[in-house]
């Protein structure tokens, strides 16, 4: 079965071919995908414009579906199904995805079904070379959402813990422009923190000790104190650097021993991390060596899938098709959609 998987739920616009008659040692079905980063586009207003997202989705779908499909040398009569992202995410990004999908799956006179954003990002690192067997615990971090859920398959899902407020990827954005920092935050923290010293500052690590929740504004709070307390923070290339590495340390050392916090609770010992946060090295470096201290294990989705693409929901989509779920005609997008609430497979 080949699915084309569409992601437009914010501000990248990704499609990719998932074959899988194509699955084996070296290859996890993923034929091929292409993406594309509006970071430009949203880095003038420091974060991401809905309106604007929502057009430039449109204006790049058909040049970027001729372009996929070129690369994978098949034409779009030799698609089985597609996929696309119907929450949560951008109400109006979304529905430029779903629509264009809907009704290429009608022309096409096949299969199409909607997909939930962070179950792609669940289920992304079983395209990996070595992929983890249900169940695990699986954190999802990003910019829009931090949770630790309970796999025990696919759609069968349990919330373990979930932020309160900010997420963790949502709290380097908002940290990066305090340090003067081009969106988006993630990487370019992450680039600064390394000429720095990670104990220069002692940060809080909100809700470290009640449960599995988490809470990021408090940190974010921090910070913006810190810098306006601290002399120099403004100028001095060493103190910045210093602040972004006891950001990073504390935000990473939180998420790190939340995750194995739940480990022990849910009683796994495969850990899963997946979305854009996932990334990021310093957490992989700590998640490893702290689960391999329990015998625990960590598996990533490949780079190329840690951010938002069309091969997650390629892959999610022929998950839930090949146990005979689709979507009728009707397009409906859900902005604010648990993962509880989707049906088993």
């Amino acid at each position: 079965m080949k699915v084309l998987g569409l992601e437009t739920s914010c501000d990248e616009t990704g499609l990719a071919i998932f074959d899988s008659e194509q699955i084996n040692n070296d290859n996890q079905g993923l034929v091929g995908q292409v993406l594309y980063s509006q970071i430009e586009l949203h880095a003038l207003y420091g974060g991401v414009v809905p309106e604007l997202a929502s057009r430039d989705h449109i204006r790049k779908l058909v040049p970027l579906l001729n372009e996929l499909l070129e690369q994978c040398d098949i034409s779009k009569n030799d698609i089985d199904a597609i996929a696309y992202t119907k929450g949560p995410g951008l109400i109006g990004a979304l529905m430029t995805g779903a629509l264009f999908g809907r009704s290429l799956a009608y022309g096409l006179d096949i299969p199409a079904i909607g997909i939930h954003h962070m179950e792609g990002h669940l289920l992304a690192p079983l395209m990996g070379a070595n992929p983890p067997a249900f169940p695990f615990v699986s954190l999802l971090v990003s910019g829009g959402h931090t949770l630790l859920i309970a796999a025990h398959g696919v759609g069968q899902y349990e919330i373990l813990g979930e932020s309160i407020d900010d997420a963790a990827g949502e709290c380097f954005d908002k940290v990066a422009k305090m340090l003067g920092l081009p969106y988006p935050g993630g990487p370019n923290v992450a680039k600064l923190a390394e000429a720095g010293n990670p104990d220069a500052y002692a940060l809080p690590r909100p809700m470290l000790h009640r449960g599995l929740d988490f809470s990021f504004s408090g940190m974010k709070t921090a910070v913006h104190n810190l810098i306006k307390d601290t002399a120099g923070s403004d100028s001095d290339p060493h103190i910045r650097a210093d602040i972004a590495a006891s950001f990073q340390y504390a935000v990473v050392d939180t998420l790190v021993k939340k995750c194995v916090k739940a480990l022990k609770q849910a009683g796994m010992s495969r850990l899963v991390i997946a979305g854009g946060v996932s990334a990021n090295i310093h957490l992989r470096e700590m998640l490893e060596a702290e689960l391999a201290k329990i015998n625990a294990t960590v598996h990533y989705a490949p780079p190329a899938l840690c951010t938002d693409n069309g091969a997650m929901i390629a892959y999610a989509g022929f998950e839930r098709l090949q146990a005979g779920q689709s979507d009728d005609l009707a397009v409906s997008c859900i902005p604010r959609w648990p993962m509880t609430e989707l049906p088993a497979v």
